[in-house]
């Protein structure tokens, strides 16, 4: 180094140590061991906790889709409102699935438990969890079914609902004569009664209004209700469809004409009420004179509400008439009626009815509309 030079004059950096190196280095491979070692056993550990996952996973889909412990096919009441964890204990109290928290895991897992629908459903001998998952979800539940013929009352059909063990709860009050369609339903157990006559009511008013609405001019009823009345005697003069618009024909033509109806059906419900006839009273002439409201004997018109729950062809005969001069009908002796216009015809009629009774040794029936 020159004196006297302007360059800065540095101290010399001591060299590292030949020893000194080899004592840095040991260090530093250790800390790097360290780092791989633990990042290792992560990476293992998490592969560890995937398989042992992935091999829950795969065991859970094995249960859930496997062959179930049915032995013979079972039924299932899904309740109304029942959560997931409900259907699950239940249908495993019933033997239908083997575990019920596979089977709540496994519709989880599909997304279908708020598509899980309430009604009776039927499984057959080895349904897997998601074949009984994919039932419940169809809404393909069991139908049951009850018939209510034409011409029953209120009480013969609150009588039917009932005795039916697939209906539950408490019948309502009893529903006006007339008010009920006659027809099959079909419903899931576990509906309740009030709600079937609900839906009975609903569809008989429906029903009405539609006929009503389209009736021809000219009827002699004063109202909808007169109506329902006039259809609910028709329907119980006769079961032949045929000939429900020819009867209705006579007691439009007696309405007009200001005549008595004179029909024994209404002598039946003055006297004995929704209950109807027994089977082995006749009707005698007491009961023709009976002073009931209902009686079409005693008074002239109408009575003062139906006597039965009319169908639709009993309606529809009496929204359309056959266009008759007819005044009188009475039974045959076949099945069917003989109908006149005049009261001779009609009292020869009556007789031939009494003769093919006396042969037959049958009890003699009261000649309608006499």
């Amino acid at each position: 180094m020159t004196i006297g030079s302007d360059e800065t004059v540095r101290e010399p950096v001591p060299a590292e140590t030949t020893a000194e190196r080899h004592r840095r280095k040991p260090r530093s491979r250790s800390a790097r061991n360290s780092f791989v070692a633990f990042l290792s056993f992560c990476v293992s550990g998490a592969l560890a906790l995937a398989l042992a996952a992935a091999g829950v996973v795969y065991w859970g889909k094995t249960e859930f889709e496997g062959a179930g412990p049915l032995q013979q096919e079972a039924t299932y009441l899904v309740p109304k409102g029942g959560g997931l964890d409900t259907i699950a204990s239940g249908l495993e109290r019933k033997g239908i699935i083997s575990d019920a928290r596979i089977f709540e895991y496994g519709v989880r897992f599909e997304r279908a438990a708020s598509q899980l629908k309430a009604g009776e459903y039927a499984f057959a001998p080895g349904a897997s969890m998601r074949d009984v998952m994919d039932t419940i979800r169809s809404g393909n539940a069991i139908l049951h079914s009850v018939t209510i013929p034409e011409g029953w009352t209120v009480a013969q059909v609150y009588a039917r609902l009932a005795a039916d063990d697939t209906l539950v709860g408490d019948l309502p009050p009893v529903a006006p004569e007339g008010s009920l369609l006659p027809e099959t339903y079909k419903f899931t157990r576990g509906l309740s009664r009030a709600e079937l006559v609900s839906q009975m009511s609903a569809a008989q008013s429906k029903l009405v209004a539609e006929i009503w609405k389209g009736r021809q001019d000219g009827l002699p009823v004063k109202d909808i209700g007169q109506f329902v009345t006039l259809a609910s005697i028709v329907e119980k003069e006769t079961g032949i469809d045929s000939e429900r618009p020819h009867v209705a024909s006579v007691f439009v033509n007696r309405l007009r004409k200001n005549m008595r109806l004179q029909s024994d059906p209404t002598i039946i419900y003055g006297i004995w009420g929704g209950a109807g006839k027994p089977s082995d009273e006749p009707i005698r002439q007491s009961h023709i004179a009976s002073d009931t409201p209902y009686n079409t004997y005693v008074i002239r018109g109408l009575p003062p509400g139906p006597i039965a729950n009319p169908g639709r062809a009993a309606l529809e005969a009496v929204a359309h008439p056959l266009d008759t001069d007819d005044l009188y009908f009475v039974a045959d002796g076949t099945g069917g009626h003989a109908f006149s216009k005049t009261l001779d015809e009609h009292n020869g009629n009556v007789r031939r009815l009494r003769e093919i009774e006396r042969r037959s040794g049958a009890v003699p029936a009261s000649a309608s509309t006499e």
